[in-house]
C-alpha cells in the first residue's frame, strides 16, 4: 500500500503501478491496494503480472480502513475471496 490522502480522505492517484506490482509481485504480496484513479495503469499491465495479485481499488481513506484497519479486516479479505471466486 502506497500513496496519499487528503485531509478529507480522498485517496490521490500514485505514479509508478507497475514497478510497485512487480515488486510485490517478487515480495510474494498478494493482495494490492490501489487508488481508484489507476485502475487503467492496473488494466494495461500484462496479464502474467497480474496474475495471482488481487487488487482492490480504492477513492477513500474509509475503504483502505475498512480493508487493512478494521477489527474485522480479516473477514471482509475472506468475504472478497468469496466473491473473487464467483
Amino acid at each position: 500500500m502506497t500513496g496519499e490522502v487528503t485531509l478529507s480522505g480522498h485517496v490521490l492517484p500514485i505514479g509508478g503501478v507497475q514497478e510497485k506490482v512487480l515488486a510485490a509481485k517478487r515480495a510474494n504480496v498478494k493482495h494490492v491496494i490501489l487508488p481508484e484513479d489507476n485502475r487503467s495503469d492496473w488494466e494495461e499491465l500484462p496479464e502474467y503480472v497480474k496474475k495471482g495479485i488481487h487488487v482492490n481499488f480504492v477513492s477513500h481513506f474509509s475503504e483502505v480502513y475498512d480493508l487493512v484497519l478494521a477489527p474485522d479486516a480479516e473477514k471482509n479479505r475472506k468475504s472478497q475471496k468469496m466473491k473473487d471466486k464467483k
